[in-house]
């Protein structure tokens, strides 16, 4: 063997695994990118403001670990008429972000008997900025950006619907 085989050797088979290590990382991390399918069953929510003026939902409910995750990541539009309800398990400083959402969304946050207790106009579609609710809350609803604006929706209006029922009366 030449000198200079040994080395030339060692250098080839460097660079075979490190080409070997960025694939495997490129395919692991599409792999991961992919959404997973979560399924949401759906139930009416309405808002009814501070001068009596009522909107209705249909809301998709996250209530599973899974769910809470996913929210409205992934969709590409959502109905003016259309939301999410996410229903925690106790009061808490609830915390949200836009990742892998690609729509602007409002984001309400209510306390156990559904007074909104801040809001969100807005959201920014793939910010990881860090949405947090002013004060412990039960619930969040998202709805497609602009619905709080154009709605008139403020603090103090009441949340109401039968997926919050069941969660209160399921819950410890």
């Amino acid at each position: 063997m030449r000198p200079y085989q040994a080395p030339l050797k060692r250098c080839l088979l460097a660079c075979a695994f490190a080409v070997a290590g960025v694939l495997f990382i490129v395919i692991i991390g599409r792999a991961g990118s992919k959404p997973v399918r979560v399924e949401f069953q759906t139930a009416p929510l309405t808002i009814e403001t501070a001068g009596g003026e009522r909107f209705s939902f249909t809301v998709e409910i996250a209530l599973s670990p899974a769910q809470l995750q996913r929210g409205l990541m992934y969709r590409t539009g959502l109905a003016p008429d259309r939301g999410m309800l996410f229903a925690f398990d106790h009061l808490q400083t609830v915390r949200m972000w836009m990742k892998n959402t690609f729509i602007p969304l409002d984001m309400l946050f209510l306390d156990a008997s559904g007074v909104i207790i801040s809001i969100k106009t807005n959201a920014v579609p793939f910010s990881h900025h860090i949405i947090a609710s002013r004060a412990p809350a039960r619930y969040a609803v998202e709805l497609a950006g602009g619905t709080v604006s154009r709605l008139g929706i403020t603090d103090g209006d009441r949340v109401d619907s039968p997926a919050m029922q069941t969660r209160v009366a399921g819950s410890n």
